[in-house]
């Protein structure tokens, strides 16, 4: 049986979205439920894939398919495709499975030439109207089909009707027209070396190959890998009769939505024009009018319109966005799609649609992405600002947000114009730990350097501060404080912008829109609770981290990473003596005195997070993190200890390592020197010892081990803290429970989990350095090649931001399996970045994680995400234990 490419719009259904594109398939669907919609068929979106094997070429079978479909539109319509008496003319349209609203093409008015264009004008007696859809039509084709640049025919219009005397193309008068006609050709004749063709046939035929071809232009392509739609095959092109908005004021165009899209109000919100094209609303050539207006002109059409957005919107249960034309006091509808929102107006409308007994709470949950609940947390900028600035740079999307502010090289810079009330970007090549005082001041964080997981981009996220990392198309000049772009030169002191959802760096302040939790948020995390099973935690290295975390509904900490108090100033001194030390004795005076401080860390963080469950994380990065890096902050230490300068230095150089992250750190410090894993395992008891004291509850510290990659390893250190914790219970008179676990992210420790369970009382997920071991990829120099990788499909998203299900993914579950395997009740949870990854939620939901931890301001993405993947999985908990049932049905 010969394949069928396309299908009449009365031969399908919505349910056939990825053959027929969404709006192929809501065609149908609208025809189906008898609504006006101009008759047409549905090139699939298999033959646009056939198209691009069979070298962009038209096969003979598919051109025979569409002469059978094109003689049956000529006879539901009574008029000809050739005909110079009464032509039928039709609009080309793409449309792919998911909507990309304005990333394709479009051609209307396809057919008209130099003799249908009179037999139009005859037929409808209005010349005016003909050679205004003629114009039109030579436009479109010139642009989508040869790329002829639109300014060369609009400068022809403008130059018309300032002739004219008039401002409106709608006051020109059918003689000008012809006129602009003429001119048109004449450019297109320029510019292509040939007429405007006259064959309707092989208008069509170069028609759908544009539309096609606009699958892979460079702007589908970009919203596609935006918003990770990658698995579809190829455009629909719908070819449908033309009705017709410009045949004088009792005709018009317009785009409706069935509810508001910015609040979600249960009220038609759109615009729409008179004597127009629906080109003209989206092109912004005139000012659309309210909708309200048109119950006001025509408000029998109004009402039929109202009918119908009624009608679609009870029969898909969704908000639509409605495209339609009048067409001389008659109503069609061209277009019907779910429609693009906001994520206030998509919380709104959802838990509207529930309460109006429309849709289930599961559905009412699963129509939010949960990366829109950003939108909610971070100021973002406004939209019509954005359209107008000027773009300097790209790079990565690494914590969400709208910042602007002056250029500032150094955080001392930043701290300066923070004490004069300027807002500043700090701009560097990389951000290390001794930046922290000036990214906290600091509005944005721009880095030339550093991937996703990034210094920059993970302490950006945790303070909840707009971060593009990794903008290798800017070149950082910390020294001669300047960064060249392409197109010129900026200094300290120059205003950028940067739109952390997007990546995008612009020149100059763009105006904000401060978005706040508000409408139904509430009720809609009321139902998240309900549904979820795993616990959300938060990764927190601060009281204040924390105290946010639990604002946004995080149920404990997953993650406090003991490294970052180590470099705030009232210890780095005493730290840094703990590191130089030349002995047992020395390194012990340093610990002891940083032992008060560290313990009144935890303690803090306990009186925040109160019963609920709290995982700290011993000392992992290198040593060497902890050392000034700037000759006056090394002569500084000098001077205050017993090294002279050369001998300090040659230390420093030491403690440097060819390859740190693999090397010195985690454990491996702990084993080394367990004095200061002894350190923070008393800091943690003494402090949950008092907190308990005080406030008369019970709390379960639990003590994680980094690093992890021969349960020897986990033995050993864990013995080490356990002694000490005894002298503490010994010392205060007092116990309390307390669990000590591991980190699993050396591949070694996945493969031999069973015998690290024996040890272990919980296993969490460093997915973050996971990956890293596994792919062979370094975190901080992977942005360098990553986007070329995900470009040409070798990987499908960067692994740093979504979890390799296949390679790293594989590991995680071994480890799972064989550590649940000894503790059948083992809790397991994971604290790298994917924890807040919705993609990567979905996958350790259907794994049976306990709990996933992340960044305080992606607890409420994680939280939708983690509803949405127990709905998915239909997960329940049992009452008692930690341990997740999973039933795949």
């Amino acid at each position: 049986m010969t394949e069928k490419y396309v299908y009449d719009f009365n031969e399908g259904k919505k349910e056939m979205k990825e053959l027929l594109g969404g709006k192929g398939a809501n065609l149908a669907e609208m025809t189906n439920l008898l609504l006006p919609v101009p008759p047409g068929f549905t090139l699939t979106t298999e033959s646009c894939n056939r198209f691009f094997n069979e070298n962009k070429k038209i096969w003979s079978s598919l051109e025979e398919e569409i002469n059978i479909h094109l003689k049956a539109l000529e006879q539901a319509t009574g008029k000809k495709f050739s005909d110079l008496e009464n032509p039928l003319l039709v609009s080309v349209r793409s449309g792919a499975a998911q909507s990309m609203p304005g990333m394709m093409d479009t051609i209307l008015n396809l057919g008209l030439n130099d003799h249908s264009v009179i037999g139009l004008a005859k037929n409808t007696a209005d010349e005016r109207f003909a050679y205004d859809s003629y114009r039109r039509f030579i436009q479109m084709f010139s642009d989508v089909v040869m790329e002829i640049p639109k300014t060369r025919f609009e400068s022809i219009l403008e130059n018309k009707k300032a002739e004219k005397g008039v401002e409106l193309d709608k006051e020109l008068s059918g003689d000008d027209l012809k006129s602009v006609v003429e001119a048109y050709k004449k450019v297109y004749l320029e510019e292509v070396k040939e007429d405007f063709p006259q064959d309707p046939m092989v208008q069509l035929e170069l028609a759908i190959k544009a539309v096609f071809t606009s699958w892979n232009n460079p702007r589908a392509i970009f919203y596609r890998n935006m918003h990770e739609i990658s698995t579809l095959i190829g455009t629909a092109v719908n070819i449908q009769a033309m009705v017709f908005g410009n045949k004088g004021e009792t005709s018009g165009t317009g785009v409706t939505f069935t509810r508001n899209p910015v609040n979600g109000n249960n009220k038609l919100f759109g615009e729409f024009l008179l004597n127009a094209q629906g080109e003209d609303v989206v092109a912004g050539i005139r000012t659309p009018n309210d909708i309200a207006v048109l119950n006001d002109l025509m408000p029998e059409i109004y009402n039929l319109l109202e009918t119908a957005a009624n009608t679609l919107e009870d029969h898909y249960k969704d908000m639509q966005d409605i495209e339609f034309t009048i067409e001389k006091d008659k109503l069609f509808l061209l277009q019907t799609r779910s429609g693009k929102r906001t994520a206030q107006a998509a919380i709104n409308i959802a838990v509207d649609l529930y309460n109006e007994g429309k849709i289930t709470k599961e559905e009412a949950l699963l129509r939010i992405k949960p990366q829109q609940l950003e939108q909610l947390l971070h100021p973002n900028f406004d939209e019509k600002a954005v359209d107008q600035a000027t773009i300097l740079a790209k790079g990565l999307a690494a914590s969400p947000g709208a910042a602007s502010g002056i250029i500032c090289f150094t955080p001392e810079s930043v701290e300066i114009a923070f004490e004069k009330g300027i807002k500043s970007i700090l701009v560097r090549q990389e951000t290390s730990p001794e930046d922290i005082s000036g990214m906290v001041k600091a509005e944005g964080i721009l880095t030339a350097r550093g991937g996703m997981t990034s210094h920059a981009a993970v302490v950006a996220r945790g303070m909840g501060k707009c971060c593009v990392a990794g903008c290798s198309e800017l070149k950082v000049n910390e020294v001669e404080k300047r960064v060249k772009y392409n197109g010129g030169i900026l200094y300290e002191g120059d205003l950028i912008s940067l739109d952390g959802a997007s990546g995008m760096v612009y020149l100059g302040e763009i105006e904000k829109s401060k978005a706040t939790l508000g409408g139904k948020y509430d009720q809609l995390m009321e139902w998240v609770d309900e549904v979820k099973a795993m616990a959300v935690r938060t990764n927190a290295d601060t009281p204040e981290d924390a105290k946010q975390a639990l604002e946004f509904g995080a149920e404990g900490i997953g993650l406090v990473r003991t490294e970052h108090m180590f470099f705030k100033e009232d210890r780095i001194s005493s730290v840094r003596r703990m590191i130089l030390a030349d002995s047992v004795e020395e390194r012990m005076r340093a610990l002891n005195e940083i032992l008060p401080i560290q313990k009144n860390d935890f303690y803090q963080i306990y009186q925040v997070m109160g019963e609920l469950p709290v995982t700290i994380r011993l000392l992992d990065p290198p040593l060497h993190e902890f050392m000034p890096v700037k000759e006056e902050d090394i002569s500084r230490l000098a001077a205050t200890m017993s090294f002279s300068l050369a001998a300090l230095k040659e230390r420093i150089e030491d403690l440097h390592e060819v390859n740190p992250m693999l090397g010195h750190r985690g454990v491996r410090l702990g084993i080394t020197y367990p004095e200061i894993s002894r350190m923070q395992a008393r800091a943690i008891m003494e402090a949950a010892l008092e907190f308990k004291a005080d406030r008369n509850c019970e709390i379960q510290p639990e003590i994680m081990i980094p690093l992890i990659s021969d349960v020897k390893e986990l033995t050993y250190i864990k013995a080490e803290i356990e002694d000490e914790i005894k002298k503490v219970f010994t010392e205060k008179g007092e116990t309390l429970s307390y669990h000590v676990g591991t980190m699993i992210e050396v591949p070694r420790a996945a493969l031999t989990a069973d015998k690290i369970a024996e040890e272990a009382d919980f296993f969490s997920f460093g997915t973050n350095d996971l990956t890293q071991m596994g792919f062979g990829f370094s975190r901080d120099d992977s942005g360098k090649f990553i986007s070329e990788y995900m470009d040409k499909g070798i990987l499908e998203n960067g692994p740093f931001d979504t979890i390799d299900q296949e390679g790293i993914g594989q590991l995680v579950e071994i480890a799972i399996e064989k550590g649940r395997r000894i503790k059948p009740n083992l809790k397991v949870g994971i604290c790298g970045e994917h924890g807040g990854d919705p993609a990567s939620i979905e996958f350790f939901q259907k794994l049976g994680f306990s709990y996933i931890s992340c960044s305080p301001y992606r607890v409420p993405i994680a939280r939708l995400a983690a509803a949405q993947a127990a709905i998915k999985y239909h997960v329940v908990k049992e009452p008692i234990s930690d341990k997740l049932v999973t039933n795949f049905s």
